[in-house]
């Protein structure tokens, strides 16, 4: 067997590693979020994750464009660069994400504030996508690495408006969830178990 026929047969070993590894986080993530109750002792601390989540999204869009835009100019060592700084933005929102909801569970949507429906499509197509992104990213970081450039270009095409979505989408949710908050008279740190007739939560 060839060197190269090697080498595919390691990149698609990768690949299949890497959507059942996705699979896990995502059957995990749905787990901590929908099933699991959080502790009511935890809903005072660390209120800031959700502001925090928000932060690193943006932080990641303003990378994923960056490199877009680097990309865009030749410029190979800053796009990868770019890219890197991205991931690393979106990696920490993960941990603090999940951090998050094993602390406070998840927040509702307030029923009878304004701009709700358009909250749900959003929030609706944030996930949806997440669900997408992270093998989707994962698996054009691998074939960059490995130096299969024709590939990744192809592949990094549906990566890059698909994660540079969620990314921006991530802080259009969190904006719109702390002003429907405000809006409703409670507090961005009112939780699932306190608001049992709200309903759509994130």
């Amino acid at each position: 067997m060839s060197s190269n026929t090697l080498q595919v047969n390691s990149i698609k070993s990768a690949i299949l590693a890497i959507c059942a590894v996705s699979a896990g986080a995502v059957a995990f993530l749905l787990w901590l979020i929908y099933a699991r109750q959080a502790p009511v002792e935890f809903a005072s601390r660390l209120t800031f994750l959700p502001a925090l989540n928000a932060l690193l999204n943006g932080l990641s869009a303003t990378a994923i464009l960056s490199g877009i835009f680097f990309i865009s100019r030749g410029r190979i060592t800053a796009h990868r660069d770019s890219m890197l700084v991205a991931f690393c933005f979106s990696s920490l929102f993960l941990v603090s994400y999940i951090t998050n909801h094993a602390l406070h569970g998840e927040t509702h949507y307030p029923v009878g504030v304004g701009h709700r429906s358009l909250y749900l499509v959003i929030l609706a197509s944030h996930v949806l996508l997440s669900v997408l992104a992270l093998p989707l990213v994962l698996v054009t970081f691998l074939l960059s690495l490995t130096g299969r450039f024709t590939a990744h270009k192809r592949i990094a095409r549906f990566t890059f408006p698909i994660w540079l979505y969620v990314s921006v989408t991530g802080v259009v949710v969190f904006l719109m969830l702390h002003m429907a908050l405000r809006s409703a008279g409670a507090k961005p740190i009112v939780r699932k178990l306190a608001c049992g007739g709200w309903e759509a939560g994130l």
